[in-house]
């Protein structure tokens, strides 16, 4: 162990450890689970950092070896280095200070050594060094909206888009398929396999679009505040200095947050993130489910569809084999749906002009963000991909659909067309043979008018 100070007194620190006393106290006071920042988070707060003190060095606010030194350690920051120096609890502190503590002394004491000191010795000081110009107040918000920014770009839209293409691609497959639709989980008016696709595809095509539009909101950093919005200790020009080098960096459009009291005080854009994944989640959730039905058998059940088997899926039932994408697809749609429900009531509790429940509303969200860039990628790769049709299947369940009765109502009237349904249900027989038998029609116009294929074409009836 090695002995660090901080304002507090002495702390006992690992020898080899990066952190520092605030790191090591916050640890001692939030034992509390086992979640921790990940990878985008860390990244964020080195790009804020290594822009920070670039910015500080071209102002004459920090020395320039100082500076270098902060910039290549945050840089290494970035790049995963000292992942495992970041040990704090997301149950913390409110306001994130023991995190962005935790990055201010990992980088300060890597600079140090960069420069030929001994760890722990502040020749670069967390505080007065590596935090100059903020506060965790600005930077925990502004590493929020990075990192969202980075993980939805990066993961999340490309995931959405290849789903969207995949379930696209069976729709046209499938478009020949005649099937029985259902409303209420009972038989409805006949549909075609690449309709339900094509509306799966839409589904996910709109969720790519709700996430997109969250992104101009996230794209306005906090940074700059400091304390409580007003800039204290920050130089003028700082804040869309250090901004416009982190866009450079990043390639991502970071810019100054139009009000710095809104963006430190209110978490909205967070909260509206959040609901658009959970909106894609519930689509996910949704689309999942119907896939379930829709293969479910493959001899009692419905069976229009097969899913690709991909282990055994029972430990006492040999050959039986189940639909495992699709489950931990509705499993990922109800956590993130959970993580909404934290991020949302994280957001209600902001108290003047500070939000007291990021770390929660951070790691939640990231966390939805992952989840759904990753289910979406197996979903298409292990699932959506391997889907088959079996049109024979389909087909024979159509013409058992005592429903496609409807196109008969415009021609013979309700109540005729309800005898006629209510004769061929009673005896487990079709529609068409009851028909023929009752001569409702004659035989050429009762086949013109049970065509099932225009029964699914918009405006055709009969």
């Amino acid at each position: 162990m090695r002995v660090e100070e901080d304002s507090m007194g002495e702390v006992e620190v690992p020898e080899g450890a990066y952190y520092g006393a605030s790191t090591q106290r916050a640890v001692n006071n939030f034992p509390i689970s086992s979640l921790r920042f990940g990878r985008q988070f860390i990244w964020a707060l080195g790009l804020i950092k290594s822009s920070a003190a670039a910015t500080n060095a071209e102002m004459g606010s920090l020395d320039v070896e100082k500076a270098e030194a902060v910039i290549e350690a945050a840089t290494e920051m970035m790049n995963g280095r000292f992942d495992d120096q970041f040990i704090v609890d997301v149950f913390q502190t409110g306001s994130g200070t023991s995190t962005n503590m935790n990055a201010n002394e990992v980088i300060a004491n890597r600079a140090t050594e960069i420069l030929g000191g001994e760890l722990g010795s502040k020749l670069v000081h967390p505080n007065d060094d590596v935090n100059m110009g903020q506060s965790s107040n600005d930077v925990i918000p502004t590493a929020m909206h990075v990192s969202a920014v980075a993980a939805i770009e990066s993961d999340l839209l490309p995931a959405l888009r290849s789903l969207r293409d995949a379930l696209a691609a069976k729709a046209v497959a499938f478009d020949d398929v005649l099937k029985p639709g259902r409303t209420h989980l009972m038989d409805a008016t006949p549909i075609r396999l690449g309709q339900e696709f094509s509306g799966y595809a839409a589904q996910i095509r709109k969720s790519e679009r709700r996430v997109a539009a969250v992104l101009p909101e996230l794209l306005e950093l906090a940074l700059g505040g400091t304390a409580v919005g007003t800039g204290i200790n920050a130089p003028h020009g700082f804040a869309a200095a250090a901004i416009a080098r982190m866009a450079a960096t990043s390639g991502h459009a970071f810019r100054e947050a139009d009000d710095h009291f809104e963006a430190q005080a209110g978490k909205d854009a967070i909260v509206s993130a959040s609901g658009a994944l959970k909106t894609t989640a519930v689509s996910m959730f949704k689309i999942a489910n119907d896939l379930r039905w829709l293969a479910s058998g493959p001899r009692t059940g419905i069976a229009e569809i097969s899913l690709p088997s991909l282990q055994p899926g029972s430990s006492i039932m040999p050959g039986k084999v189940n639909p495992v994408i699709p489950e931990a697809t509705m499993m990922v749609a109800a956590q993130v749906i959970g993580n909404d429900a934290t991020v949302t009531w994280g957001g209600a509790n902001g108290n003047f002009e500070l939000n007291v429940m990021m770390p929660v509303m951070a790691h939640n969200l990231l966390e939805s963000i992952d989840l759904l860039a990753n289910t979406a990628s197996v979903l298409e790769e292990k699932c959506i991909a391997g889907i088959e049709a079996d049109e024979a299947r389909a087909g024979w369940l159509l013409e058992q659909d005592v429903i496609i009765i409807t196109a008969l109502v415009p021609i013979i009237g309700y109540d005729r067309s309800a005898e006629v349904a209510k004769k061929a249900f009673a005896e487990g027989r079709g529609v068409r043979e009851v028909a023929l038998e009752m001569q409702v029609l004659p035989a050429k116009e009762l086949d013109a008018a049970l065509n099932l294929r225009p029964m699914t074409e918009g405006g055709v009836v009969g």
